[in-house]
């Protein structure tokens, strides 16, 4: 059928927006489509929409914020189809504040969803990989993270959701490093597309609209699905710690923080002198992109 034919996976947030496209651009290259969604009605929908295309998918309620909870999203995926090959943390919302005017329910509601989002089902999902690892079964399995440009960059007015996402962007580095023992891959993905997250302002909503001429929707969810799906195959086996950007019909490689020359004295500089090594270092550097909305 496709390049994911018979690869298990599970979706978070599949319910609506980019992870509905997801499940069913996975669906239709083959994949057994686990639709993990709070929203028991809306995952429901979706599922309904990909069998009827001939595609197999099931919904899962499990809250990705609850460790013990999101173990049944692993369970009913692999009792469901025999086995898992695929987690891909989607689920995400928006508590935009500038900092100032930042509650602490707006950071913990956003730590919660995005950061321990992506950690619940993957850590169950790798449990059970690292025992079939270690019973010399072999693992050809993926995390697949969602990070987005907020995180790679920073975003005005979304403190809580840029560190969230850079602390996701982070952590796919950390699980790559540390997995690729067991046959996992880690990679993430900072999409830009139209969804109800991104629309919610007018103008965004007005930029991203559907061109009614049929020629490319530039911001068509499905348009970062592609990607995603070469990520969960097969043939993306020796790809990991990446962190890509989608936009339109462009991929690209986030390049992460390195470290410069640097400038060293070989001894203690003395405060007085830092000032002057100061100039040198920012004379040199090749400027970051800029914070969104700045």
């Amino acid at each position: 059928m496709g390049i994911l034919n018979d690869r298990v996976v599970i979706i978070t947030g599949a319910g609506g927006g980019l992870g509905a496209a997801h499940a069913r651009v996975f669906a239709a290259e083959g994949a057994c489509v686990l639709v993990n969604d709070i929203n028991q009605a809306a995952a429901q929908a979706v599922v309904d929409e990909i069998v009827a295309a001939g595609g197999r998918a099931a919904a899962n309620h499990s809250d990705i914020t609850n460790y013990a909870d999101s173990a049944n999203a692993v369970r009913q995926a692999i009792e469901t189809w025999g086995d898992l090959h695929v987690v891909l943390n989607n689920a995400g919302i928006n508590r935009d504040r500038m900092f100032a005017s930042m509650t602490e329910a707006d950071w913990d509601a956003i730590m919660a969803v995005h950061l321990k989002g992506h950690f619940c089902i993957s850590s169950h999902a790798v449990q059970h990989w690292r025992e079939q690892s270690k019973a010399g079964h072999k693992v050809d399995a993926r995390i697949i993270n969602t990070t987005s440009g907020a995180g790679l960059q920073g975003s005005i007015g979304q403190s809580n959701y840029a560190a969230a996402k850079a602390g996701i962007a982070a952590l796919t580095l950390n699980q790559a490093a540390e997995l690729v023992r067991y046959g996992i891959t880690a990679n993430a993905v900072a999409p830009a597309a139209r969804t109800g997250m991104t629309t919610a302002v007018e103008a965004m909503a007005t930029r991203m609209a559907r061109p009614e001429d049929g020629s490319f929707d530039y911001w068509a969810p499905e348009n970062v699905s592609s990607l995603l799906a070469w990520l969960a195959s097969a043939d993306a086996a020796r790809v990991t710690g990446r962190v890509f950007e989608s936009e339109g019909g462009r991929i690209s490689i986030a390049d992460g923080w390195r470290s410069t020359a640097g400038i060293d004295k070989g001894a203690r500089w003395l405060p007085a002198e830092v000032g002057e090594a100061m100039q040198a270092l920012l004379a040199a550097e090749v400027p970051a992109q800029k914070v969104y909305g700045s």
